[in-house]
């Protein structure tokens, strides 16, 4: 069986749950610790980040990039039938721009949002020595701000488009709704500002690949009431 090692607030993490849950593929999962990932994952993928596939009798995959090119060609050569949503839809211009806003949000929201809160509302206090720490309150008012900003963007991409990257559901909204739904697990996305991302967001949430995510906990963080509502 294929193993995946992740990390459940991961945003990375969860864009790769989402896409073995659109595959309907089982794997054997392990959880990682971003803020002190160990010799051993460190054997694994020296970069210490995560998801990691290891492949069954084949390759580690190591990052939402190599996991994800890897599945879309082994999908070229063995079409999988059913409703999965593809990875890089349409012609070479349009899988362009799935990519393009693929890097956008696993590379700018999560420097600018999401690795920021989770290092404050979580990593931090579970470093060894550091069950203590308190989120800095400047660091989370920037976090804010910059979440508005993408907000923005993804309001301005919902309303001329069908789906973020076109007309069709590509990787590129799994990757923006796994770091929406980690920051969401927070309490910290302003919804009510922003509707056409909220509407937009409503219908990959109610996917049933999206639904072991909405069941993630931290323990002494619970997530707000809306969380697991699937229409808010």
């Amino acid at each position: 069986m294929h193993k995946l090692t992740h990390y459940r607030l991961c945003p990375h993490s969860r864009s790769i749950r989402v896409v073995l849950g659109e595959l309907e593929l089982k794997v054997e999962e392990a959880e990682g610790r971003p803020w002190d990932p160990g010799r051993s994952f460190l054997n694994l993928n020296p970069a210490g980040e995560l998801p990691v596939l290891e492949i069954d009798a084949g390759p580690i995959l190591c990052g939402t990039y190599s996991i994800t090119e890897y599945i879309a060609e082994e999908l070229k050569r063995h079409p999988k039938e059913g409703p999965a949503i593809q990875l890089f839809p349409g012609s070479r211009e349009e899988r362009a721009e799935v990519r393009r806003l693929i890097d956008w949000f696993h590379g700018k929201l999560h420097r600018d949002v999401t690795r920021e809160l989770l290092h404050e509302k979580v990593y931090a206090r579970l470093e060894p020595g550091n069950s203590g720490h308190a989120p800095d309150a400047d660091i989370l008012r920037a976090v804010r701000a910059n979440l508005r900003y993408h907000m923005g963007y993804i309001s301005h991409l919902a309303h001329g488009r069908n789906w973020l990257a076109g007309e069709d559901p590509s990787f590129a909204d799994i990757a923006a709704a796994a770091h929406l739904s980690t920051i969401d697990y927070f309490d910290e996305v302003p919804w009510d500002d922003f509707p056409q991302t909220k509407d937009w967001y409503v219908r990959i949430k109610s996917r049933p690949s999206f639904r072991p995510l909405l069941a993630d906990r931290v323990p002494g963080t619970p997530p707000p009431r809306h969380y697991i509502d699937l229409d808010f």
